[in-house]
């Protein structure tokens, strides 16, 4: 064998195909908000940063075209360009995100890809699972295709996915806290049954969160603070970005087994005395 041949038993198993959410397939997984940036100019160069293939909008913060005589984000991220994921950030209730969202697919020619997000309160941000369960029913039933911002249990996972919904989002800490993973023990138990993507949302600070999500397994990362807080956006977008391939790229490598005990990485047998 040269130097530079790969034995067969130690050449890769699986090869990543990309994110397929609703049908379709990303390159990236990772997706990025639009939010919190000082201008359309430093959102459109965190985006290209980050290789992302979506992004998400919160219709109630930011102009898509509701606002005539504003700048539209759709000018800085064009549709043509970019898979838009409108969300329903700052909704307290079935009721108002399920209207959000009607206004976002007239904006948007008919786009039935949507991100639901229903919060249950203003200080923790934290969804409200039963309101977050009406409005996916409903939304489901409407013909739209809900990726679902939810807790980190894997019974209101399951049924979010039996309702029909296309990816389901748990959280890995409180919007916008950085904490990164607090409970990858659910965030497993999430991963191991579902049939649909299952995408970290909310709470990575850095590219070792986001890292450590791909790791366990989950299919994509959603973020928005961690890059548009960071002091140089344009650099931490660039940096998850190989953060999640990264991560892809072991989880499918497969770890080593954890011991407990030392194991030589020389062999002792034949060794000179």
């Amino acid at each position: 064998m040269k130097l530079n041949d790969t034995p067969d038993e130690i050449r890769p198993a699986a090869t990543d195909a990309g994110l397929t959410i609703a049908g379709k397939t990303y390159a990236s997984r990772l997706l990025v908000g639009t939010g919190k940036y000082r201008d359309f100019d430093e959102t459109r160069a965190a985006v290209d940063a980050s290789g992302t293939g979506i992004v998400t909008v919160t219709i109630r913060r930011v102009n898509i075209g509701q606002h005539a005589n504003e700048p539209s984000l759709l000018d800085a991220v064009p549709p043509d360009r970019f898979t838009i994921l409108p969300n329903t950030g700052g909704c307290f209730n079935a009721k108002d995100a399920v209207y959000t969202l009607q206004l976002a697919r007239e904006l948007l020619d008919g786009h039935k890809l949507c991100k639901l997000e229903v919060l249950g309160d203003e200080k923790t941000l934290f969804p409200n699972m039963p309101e977050t369960l009406k409005a996916a029913e409903a939304l489901v039933k409407d013909g739209f295709e809900v990726m679902v911002y939810c807790s980190d249990d894997p019974i209101q996972a399951r049924i979010l996915e039996d309702i029909g919904c296309v990816a389901v989002m748990p959280l890995a800490s409180l919007i916008g806290s950085g904490m990164g993973i607090l409970n990858p023990w659910n965030l497993s138990l999430i991963i191991e049954q579902a049939r649909v993507p299952v995408i970290v949302d909310a709470g990575v600070g850095t590219a070792s969160d986001a890292a450590i999500a791909m790791e366990l397994g989950c299919d994509g990362v959603l973020m928005n603070t961690a890059i548009a807080h960071a002091r140089e956006p344009v650099r931490m977008a660039r940096a998850m970005r190989l953060a999640v391939q990264a991560g892809r790229e072991a989880f499918l490598a497969g770890r080593m087994p954890r011991r407990f005990a030392a194991s030589p990485s020389s062999p002792m047998a034949g060794r000179i005395a």
